[in-house]
């Protein structure tokens, strides 16, 4: 079965480990970790989430001058994380240099990190897009504009809303990855997020991975929730 990536958007390793608890100890998950928990715990929190035999989506949106990307992504790859992502407003020669630290940083025996880069987040609507950040074209033109600069960076793929992977994998692919956060489970509340979707449509568009948090962190029950989602965006029920 493929598995919804939980976001562990907890404040420090203690509340990390409580979660977990209430999982299988056998069971493997997928995971991110992102600025919140990386910036207070650091790398050992990935350390830790691997010997528990899970699988990490490293979720830091670099974005700086490319020779400092680069050198980042080094010491990213040697942490053994699956995937890891920029943002694509940094540019082709930033993402590209991010593709090379990668490559540089991962040993001969370890398959390199998928990368991806964010193109619009899906906490921003058209209306946030052109007032705040001054792009004047539509909020898909701008993000069919970054993935396509992101396929000629030779990364795998786009961090983006489900309502846009079917126009993604019409221009650039249906090997171009799509990784969707903003996924809410029809009985969830929509939080701080404008573009969502559901477990099921977002099967049902093609998206290659989805990103849950609060609907499996904050339910009465993360695992039962974690089996719900799982089971639906595999087609289950």
């Amino acid at each position: 079965m493929h598995r919804p990536i939980i976001a562990l958007d907890f404040p420090n390793q203690n509340e990390v480990l409580r979660f977990l608890s209430q999982f299988p100890d056998d069971l493997s998950l997928f995971v991110k970790v992102g600025m919140e928990l990386f910036y207070q715990e650091g790398p050992s929190i990935v350390h830790l989430l691997k010997e528990k035999g899970h699988d990490v989506f490293l979720d830091l949106k670099l974005h700086d001058i490319p020779n400092t990307v680069q050198s980042a992504m080094k010491g990213i790859a040697k942490l053994g994380v699956t995937m890891t992502n920029v943002h694509a407003a940094g540019g082709v020669a930033m993402m590209e240099a991010a593709l090379a630290g990668l490559h540089a940083g991962s040993q001969s025996h370890q398959k390199v990190p998928i990368l991806l880069a964010v193109t619009q987040l899906t906490s921003t609507s058209e209306e946030m897009m052109q007032a705040d950040q001054g792009i004047k074209m539509s909020l898909n033109e701008s993000v069919l504009h970054y993935a396509t600069q992101v396929k000629k960076s030779g990364l795998d793929g786009v961090v983006c809303s489900a309502l846009e992977v079917e126009m993604l994998k019409d221009h650039l692919g249906e090997s171009f990855v799509c990784l969707t956060p903003g996924i809410r489970p029809t009985d969830s509340q929509q939080g701080d997020q404008k573009r969502v979707v559901t477990p099921k449509q977002a099967r049902r568009i093609g998206s290659d991975y989805i990103v849950v948090g609060r609907p499996i962190t904050q339910a009465a029950d993360p695992y039962a929730a974690y089996q719900r989602i799982t089971e639906e965006w595999n087609g289950v029920k």
